[in-house]
């Protein structure tokens, strides 16, 4: 496994975990906060994904 597709897993998982807590607190701020959060981590491994394909077809 390559330093970017270990970083693209830990990014997966961390945007998993945010929308888990964020779907589970009852304080709106904080669902909001980690909703946007795990949104945030997603756009991240998504870049990632596209940098990986890049590299690969090089």
């Amino acid at each position: 496994m390559t330093d970017l597709e270990a970083k693209l897993e830990r990014f997966e998982t961390l945007a998993a975990e945010c929308d888990l807590i964020g779907k589970l607190t009852t304080d709106g701020a904080k669902r909001e906060l980690y909703l946007r959060l795990g949104l945030h981590y997603r756009e991240l491994a998504d870049d990632l994904r596209t940098m990986i394909a890049t590299k690969d077809a090089a």
